[in-house]
């Protein structure tokens, strides 16, 4: 997903799933008069919740697509014979930045956009190629409400062992 935009509703049930996959049953997540009494009062959505944006990209590369094979779970499930292509790189950061909770009834616009790039030196794989991805949230209104910044990293070489 780069240098496009996506629509992204948040709703009170898709916040109660997300928070339950991850374990987390806290009142905030799907009860609004019980988390009256949090600090954020009412509903509000997990602080990592703006990954679910995958689920409204049609193009996100680890989720199912309909008549493509794909390397997903299950003894036979994926279609992919063999090892599955590699990108030769690997997530190495996440940060979120929140201006304001993720509430229900929030429809986000979600661009994603390049950031820096650097290099560093390594003894074990040679160059360390770092590449940062900038993603910004923006409410129905138009404002800024997460900014997520990813960063990856690919090497040079395959990471010598030993």
């Amino acid at each position: 997903m780069s240098d496009k935009t996506i629509t992204f509703p948040v709703e009170a049930t898709h916040i109660l799933m997300f928070a339950r996959s991850i374990g987390d049953y806290s009142p905030e997540y799907n009860d609004a008069e019980a988390a009256k009494g949090t600090e954020a009062g009412g509903i509000v959505a997990p602080l990592t919740f703006p990954q679910s944006v995958a689920q409204f990209d049609p193009d996100y590369h680890l989720r199912l697509q309909p008549g493509k094979p794909w390397f997903g779970s299950g003894k036979t499930a994926s279609g992919i014979e063999g090892k599955p292509a590699s990108s030769g790189g690997l997530h190495a950061e996440q940060h979120f930045e929140y201006h304001r909770p993720l509430r229900p009834g929030d429809v986000l616009s979600v661009t994603v956009k390049d950031g820096n790039t650097w290099e560093k030196e390594s003894k074990r794989a040679g160059k360390l190629m770092f590449s940062e991805r900038i993603t910004e949230y923006r409410d129905q209104n138009g404002e800024l409400v997460v900014t997520a910044r990813s960063v990856g990293v690919r090497t040079e070489r395959p990471v010598e062992q030993g």
